[in-house]
């Protein structure tokens, strides 16, 4: 894509946006329509939660090969290809009728949009140049990400009110018309590509130990933790780790760097995007248990209950790149991580007649504040400072934690709603995974702060020769 054409860039932009959109939608639209689905397929507490797991994991499983591809094989042709495939995994997910099929179809949507996201990222990071253009840039495109994931649940509920299928279906006509007008946008312009091959065997072993891990979680209550298959179930998740590990550090040209972790900014970016991620969407399904199926309330009324914070991250986060340039995006991400755990810390209040004015608006105000504030700061601290070749890789990675985040904590909430065996989670076990979600803000917040004694960051060292080849 030419950088001399502003017109050109911010054409595509708007393609790019759309699609981080849709692929965000996808992560949350399904929250208000869980019960719905619940019911009309038969599935328990612990089954339905991979309707959200089989996505996010397809998503976070595979998001570092979807950064590497795109650098290798070109971003555009990587972009296309799986925005197509997420098209057609959408319309077979809206027509069965069967709890494994679904879930397949969301796995498979999930790994489209592993390629579609980081492909996104990179073209716009290796498009404009960095400082303010980039940053209003990648503000621009982290809002429509965060606002896609925000208002995911308000469009669930109005879909969910005419049938939980629609929200399924729903992305097919978004995503052709995004694939037809990508198709003009996008220029078919030479773009720098990056040396090497694909590692597959990373690819591979970091999703395998996050889909054994999450299973392991989801399962352990009905096993026992202590029970021979769940420790055994995590010493193979470990041994799937460290053989990720190694392989990084010998294959010449791994999935992920190790030397990148070496600079502190990004580090932090990545542990704040899990938790961030991770608390939000454990958070989310804690409260469609307690909206729906403990309050009785309908699918439009949970969704208008999340409502001011979707408005306040559409509304807000576009600033964010001023604001950024302005404060610092460490200062943003701190203020962000108190207002999370002030939301959660809110709604350990949760009874039979919670009061919307004393806890339930605030809340979602604060949980918007956080969203706001925090998604852009995290995703410009992420690629700010590295070389135009690794901007997959970056992005893919920070892409990774959050996805990645979001799944294992859904698990261990799942684990925390259903070690009681109760058909309906209790208050007392609601209340219990809510905690969960405010102590990781809380760690978070620790965790950021730790950023602002930092120094301004600074490019993460150039790779170095790998000794070996696997």
């Amino acid at each position: 894509m030419s950088p001399t054409s502003s017109r050109s860039r911010w054409s595509a932009l708007a393609v790019l946006c759309a699609v981080v959109f849709l692929d965000a939608l996808d992560v949350s639209m399904v929250g208000v329509a869980l019960p719905a689905i619940q019911h009309d397929l038969s599935l328990d507490t612990s089954s339905l939660q991979w309707v959200v797991s089989g996505y996010v994991l397809g998503y976070g499983g595979l998001l570092l090969l979807g950064g590497r591809t795109a650098d290798l094989l070109g971003r555009r042709k990587v972009f296309l290809i799986a925005l197509a495939v997420f098209a057609v995994a959408s319309l077979f997910g809206g027509v069965v009728d069967d709890g494994g099929w679904l879930i397949a179809a969301r796995f498979v949507k999930g790994v489209a949009a592993a390629f579609t996201a980081p492909a996104a990222l990179s073209i716009i990071t290796t498009t404009f140049p960095e400082g303010p253009e980039r940053n209003k840039a990648l503000s621009i495109f982290t809002a429509c990400g965060a606002s896609g994931y925000s208002l995911g649940l308000v469009l669930s509920g109005l879909l969910t009110e005419i049938g939980w299928r629609w929200t399924l279906l729903m992305p097919v006509p978004v995503a052709i018309v995004a694939l037809v007008a990508a198709l003009k946008v996008l220029p078919r312009g030479r773009e720098e590509r990056a040396e090497g091959g694909h590692d597959l065997v990373g690819a591979v072993t970091i999703t395998a130990s996050m889909l054994l891990l999450v299973y392991t979680v989801v399962q352990a209550p009905e096993a026992g933790w202590a029970s021979v298959r769940t420790i055994g179930s995590l010493v193979a998740v470990a041994a799937l780790l460290g053989v990720f590990v190694l392989t990084e550090l010998r294959v010449r040209h791994p999935l992920v760097r190790l030397g990148i972790l070496r600079s502190g900014h990004i580090v932090r970016a990545n542990l704040g995007l899990v938790i961030l991620m991770g608390s939000y969407v454990a958070f989310q399904f804690v409260a469609m248990q307690y909206f729906q199926n403990m309050l009785g309330w309908s699918a439009l009324g949970t969704a208008m209950a999340f409502l001011p914070a979707g408005l306040l991250v559409a509304v807000t986060s576009t600033k964010m790149g001023d604001f950024a340039d302005r404060f610092g995006t460490g200062k943003l991400i701190v203020i962000g991580a108190a207002a999370l755990a002030g939301g959660y810390a809110i709604f350990l209040g949760i009874d039979r007649n919670p009061s919307l004015g004393g806890m339930v608006l605030p809340g979602m105000v604060l949980l918007g504040i956080a969203f706001a504030l925090s998604f852009p700061s995290l995703n410009i601290q992420a690629t700010t400072g590295v070389h135009d070749d690794e901007q997959g890789l970056a992005s893919g990675l920070l892409n990774t934690s959050g996805q990645v985040g979001g799944a294992i904590v859904l698990a261990v909430v799942t684990a925390v709603l259903t070690s009681g065996g109760e058909g309906t989670p209790s208050i007392g076990s609601l209340r219990a995974a809510i905690v969960v979600s405010l102590v990781l803000a809380l760690v978070g917040l620790a965790i950021s702060a730790t950023g602002l004694r930092g120094r301004k960051p600074v490019a993460p060292p150039e790779p170095e020769p790998a000794y070996e080849t696997v």
